[in-house]
């Protein structure tokens, strides 16, 4: 599989195992009717321009935690789609990043102070240890216990393959917001 690939493949899946986790962590009330009562909490009505303005934020908040000012970083924006608990009126901010371009040593360094940092700004780190991947890549988990947000974090390095970047891979996924009356939520991203 082609490493590009791949790396979405992976960033796809830990923003799904997010949402799972945010949703474990705040609660579910189960019911034979679906929507919005699935989630446990009552979503904030939101536009999308401004969900994803505020998943951003967050965002920039972890970039600074992990404290690399002068690391490069993907300048991919936050994508939205549907919850499916309520397909029409729910949706999420999905922001995927990474840094890099800077030592090994440097990422580590950022990858503790990541670790480190959460608590203190109001995160609970879920899991935090080596993935199940051949690398055993060093991987945190954390949800927000202000918000609802989750943000997963791998630190990729060791790789003397010139094609393959060491860096820190961050995914930020938010809970779900309902969007304002008469918003159509078909073909987000």
């Amino acid at each position: 599989m082609n490493p590009t690939k791949r790396t979405r493949t992976r960033r796809a899946t830990l923003g799904v195992l997010l949402l799972c986790l945010t949703t474990l962590a705040t609660g579910c009330s189960m019911n034979d009717a679906g929507g919005a009562d699935d989630l446990g909490y009552t979503p904030t009505t939101l536009d999308v321009a401004d969900a994803r303005k505020r998943t951003k934020e967050v965002s920039s908040e972890i970039f600074d935690m992990i404290g690399l000012p002068g690391a490069a970083s993907t300048p991919v924006g936050p994508g939205a789609s549907t919850c499916p608990e309520d397909r029409e009126h729910l949706f999420k901010i999905r922001h995927p990043w990474s840094v890099y371009g800077v030592s090994e040593e440097e990422l580590k360094q950022g990858f503790e102070r990541l670790r480190q940092a959460l608590p203190a700004k109001g995160w609970k780190v879920v899991s935090y240890g080596p993935n199940n991947s051949k690398a055993k890549s060093l991987e945190l988990l954390a949800e927000s216990e202000k918000e609802h947000f989750a943000v997963s974090a791998e630190l990729w390095v060791g790789s003397t393959d010139p094609k393959k970047k060491n860096l820190i891979g961050v995914t930020v996924v938010s809970g779900c917001y309902r969007a304002p009356e008469g918003t159509n939520l078909k073909g987000l991203y």
